[in-house]
């Protein structure tokens, strides 16, 4: 799961052919570093048919403030360019399957 960052946002996430999870996320936050498990194993599970992102909050303000971050981890879910859903919070990898499986075709 690479980390992105403003610059490269609009190529590898708004312009994407496949569906993204962008995990919105800080080095200082303990529940964050308890996805990154969770949202490796679902990089590489949906290689092909989704990508993965980590957007660190305090390195991409921009995007934070662009997608209402007030707390994190906070997941959200692009299709076509728009986000689609959303999970705040440490959440089980069977409910980010469920919901990327609703999307990926």
């Amino acid at each position: 799961m690479l980390q992105i960052k403003s610059d490269k946002f609009q190529k590898e996430v708004l312009d994407s052919n496949v569906p993204v999870l962008v995990d919105f996320s800080a080095t200082w936050c303990g529940p964050c570093k308890m996805m990154g498990p969770v949202l490796e194993q679902l990089s590489a599970e949906y290689e092909g048919k989704a990508k993965v992102f980590k957007v660190d909050i305090d390195e991409s303000m921009d995007l934070a403030e662009k997608y209402q971050i007030m707390s994190v981890p906070n997941m959200l879910i692009f299709k076509d360019g728009k986000p689609v859903d959303a999970v705040v919070g440490v959440t089980p990898p069977g409910v980010l399957k469920q919901k990327l499986d609703k999307i990926v075709k």
